[in-house]
């Protein structure tokens, strides 16, 4: 609106003047004004004090600031229901609505990010980080090739092919490539507290045996002999058949024996298979102690009912075995490459093997100490 070239006080006081007598075409001629801009005036402060058209004054700006501020607020309102898809949870993604902000709606920077609320120097923040596409590409073939991994185990793999990259940036681009591994199915929880197991300070010392089931493409069941070393842990074997008699378990155990020596303890189960003469001939024969865990206690025997977790969900859950030698290859493999590539994060992020091997040099230096 064009400001008028005369003040109230000053409109009021020509008012005045035609009042006292003077005509209007003397004073529009004097003042340089229409006829109707006489008239317009008379209708608006006709009978007027000065102080009268101040606050009529002050009341049409009020009005005028209170239109203004209600035409925003509902343009706002219009804005936001057409703009809020769904919640701006993240910069990003209040930035993007800024942006639409100004260029379809014609707001300004600094009302538009208030609108959103985002700081204007945020808004105005550009981004120098440098390129990683290459780490970016690499970290999805190793996710793709460890299916199960979580973004620390991909961190080991990558440190040892030389790649140095901060944890905490490494997590940002796993999330940022929907690497996430998801959980299949929930666990139960013991409720109350309970002993922690003490592991043995030297390998070789205690060995943990458990049985794993599950299914050929076909339907028919197996079950897989597993047996862990709890120092090391270092997976001994994996015995794959239809079933697996105490006689047979008996055997493999034999061959175990010959190949690494007597262990000190050996923790199980209480199974049929396992509580069987052949077994308690075994025990008497070897002279190795054997500690059966309590009837529906599996965490009494953690540490071998821990790695057939990692085993049922890398391994067991990736594949569909045809039969039962495909089922034994793919097992071994997975067996190997557990102890001898797969980083374990209780050991540091070592391999079994390589614990194996640091914790047997440390006994021949310390026996060779004293």
């Amino acid at each position: 609106m064009r400001k008028s070239r005369f003040s109230e006080e000053q409109i009021v006081g020509i008012l005045k003047e035609h009042q006292a007598g003077i005509a209007v075409a003397d004073l529009c001629r004097k003042y340089g004004i229409s006829d109707a801009t006489f008239y317009t005036w008379r209708s608006r402060f006709s009978g007027m004090e000065v102080s009268d058209a101040k606050r009529l004054k002050a009341l049409e700006e009020e009005n005028r600031k209170l239109k203004k501020l209600l035409a925003e607020a509902v343009l706002d309102a219009a804005t936001l229901r057409e703009a809020l898809g769904k919640k701006l949870l993240t910069p990003g993604a209040r930035r993007k609505a800024v942006g639409w902000a100004m260029e379809e709606r014609g707001y300004s920077q600094r009302r538009a990010c208030g609108l959103f609320g985002l700081a204007p120097k945020t808004f105005r923040y550009v981004r120098r980080r440098e390129d990683d596409a290459g780490l970016r590409e690499r970290l999805r073939a190793l996710a793709t090739e460890r299916r199960r991994f979580s973004f620390r185990r991909l961190h080991i793999l990558l440190t040892r092919e030389g790649v140095t990259v901060n944890y905490k940036k490494l997590f940002r681009l796993y999330r940022e490539e929907r690497l996430t591994v998801r959980r299949r199915g929930g666990r139960k929880r013991a409720l109350g507290t309970r002993a922690r197991m003490a592991a043995r300070r030297g390998p070789n010392q205690r060995w943990s045996l458990v049985f794993v089931s599950d299914v050929l493409a076909d339907g028919r069941g197996f079950r897989v002999l597993v047996v862990v070393d709890d120092f090391t842990r270092e997976r001994l074997t994996s015995v794959v058949d239809g079933s697996l008699s105490g006689r047979r378990v008996a055997r493999e155990l034999d061959g175990l024996v010959e190949r690494r020596g007597r262990p000190r303890m050996i923790v199980s189960d209480n199974g049929t298979e396992l509580t069987s003469q052949a077994i308690l001939q075994w025990q008497q024969d070897q002279a190795v102690e054997w500690h059966y865990i309590a009837p529906g206690k599996p965490v009494q025997n953690a540490f071998v009912e821990s790695l057939n977790g990692r085993f049922r969900d890398e391994c067991l859950n990736e594949h569909v075995f045809r039969n039962l030698p495909a089922a034994r290859r793919i097992i071994e493999a997975w067996r190997r490459d557990y102890n001898g590539r797969r980083p374990h994060t209780s050991l540091g992020g070592l391999t079994p093997a390589e614990f194996a091997t640091r914790s047997n040099k440390v006994q021949m230096e310390n026996r060779v100490q004293l």
